[in-house]
């Protein structure tokens, strides 16, 4: 799985000469819009990828992420420094996937038909279509996507932002909201399910290619 670093902005920052999120979420409440620009440019890709990880549908990822920025636009003035900016920013994505979770859970009621269509995004593609080694990588990743999307939310949340955003454990902590041994269990807990549910794919997938 790719991990990106959650709070890479300001340790990028830190280490050349480029200005911390701090920095740059302090001259955009002084009126500086080009550091808002900076800040987008900085967490765009991250924020998508951590999204698209826990919903699973790129669209919805990217509506998300929009709405995500709309957000910090409009209540800039919100942010204190007494956390950092990437805390911030995660939690306000991370309150907006869990919603569109919940409306999906509704939505189930109304459209089954969708649903389905929408699980049959998740279907190995044909192996004979593809050369053999991009194939590996596409059904992989596949597979890595749909064993993560498998998981229970609480679980799916903490292994996305400490495995795949590379987030600390005090920083999970403080984005879900949750004691930081709960963090941690769920950490284990989700490793070990995915393990689980990767290897079965993986043995099916074998299987196939046979």
């Amino acid at each position: 799985m790719t991990k990106t670093q959650g709070s890479s902005g300001t340790e990028r920052a830190q280490q050349g000469s480029q200005p911390t999120d701090e920095e740059l979420i302090a001259r955009f409440q002084n009126g500086d819009t080009y550091a808002f620009d900076l800040l987008v440019r900085r967490y765009k890709d991250p924020l998508l990828n951590f999204i698209y990880r826990f919903l699973g549908d790129l669209v919805e990822a990217e509506d998300i992420v929009q709405e995500t920025f709309y957000r910090v636009y409009k209540n800039k003035h919100y942010y204190k420094e007494v956390a950092k900016f990437s805390t911030w920013i995660y939690t306000i994505a991370g309150n907006l996937a869990k919603t569109e979770l919940r409306r999906r859970k509704r939505r189930k009621v109304f459209s089954i038909h969708k649903e389905t269509s929408a699980e049959k995004e998740l279907e190995l593609p044909d192996l004979k279509s593809d050369p053999e080694s991009e194939v590996n990588t596409v059904v992989t990743e596949k597979l890595i996507q749909k064993a993560i999307t498998s998981l229970p939310q609480k679980f799916r949340q903490v292994i996305v932002l400490r495995d795949i955003q590379g987030f600390s454990y005090e920083e999970i902590s403080s984005i879900i909201k949750v004691p930081l041994g709960t963090v941690k269990s769920r950490v284990n807990r989700a490793r070990l399910k995915l393990q689980e549910d990767l290897d079965f794919l993986l043995e099916d997938l074998e299987n196939i290619s046979n």
